[in-house]
């Protein structure tokens, strides 16, 4: 039986493409950090906001999402989109990710 320490590292490596991938998906619509948290907790992808907000941050200096503050309401909110680099990496992702589901599939 897998320890559950060493489960849980697998899970986590698993894990860290699919948050890449599923963050430059939903971006494709401009959205904050906490309304992106909540997007991918609905659709049951699980991530903590301390690893959330770094994940963007890098993938901003990577030029594959841009950001800008929006000021008008009386809480300022640094919204994020997907850039078209990064909707081309997305594609490329998604489009892998749907090779691999068929290819374990078939396995399993």
């Amino acid at each position: 039986m897998v320890a559950e320490t060493e489960s849980s590292s697998h899970l986590q490596e698993l894990r860290r493409g699919t948050v890449v991938l599923a963050c430059l998906l939903v971006l494709r619509r401009a959205s904050y950090g906490y309304a992106l948290l909540e997007t991918l907790t609905q659709a049951d992808i699980l991530v903590e906001a301390n690893t959330l907000y770094p994940l963007l941050r890098r993938l901003e200096s990577q030029g594959l999402l841009l950001s800008e503050w929006d000021t008008s309401e009386s809480r300022p909110r640094k919204f994020y989109r997907t850039t078209p680099a990064g909707e081309e990496l997305a594609e490329t992702l998604r489009v892998d990710w749907a090779r691999l589901d068929r290819a374990i599939t078939q396995i399993a």
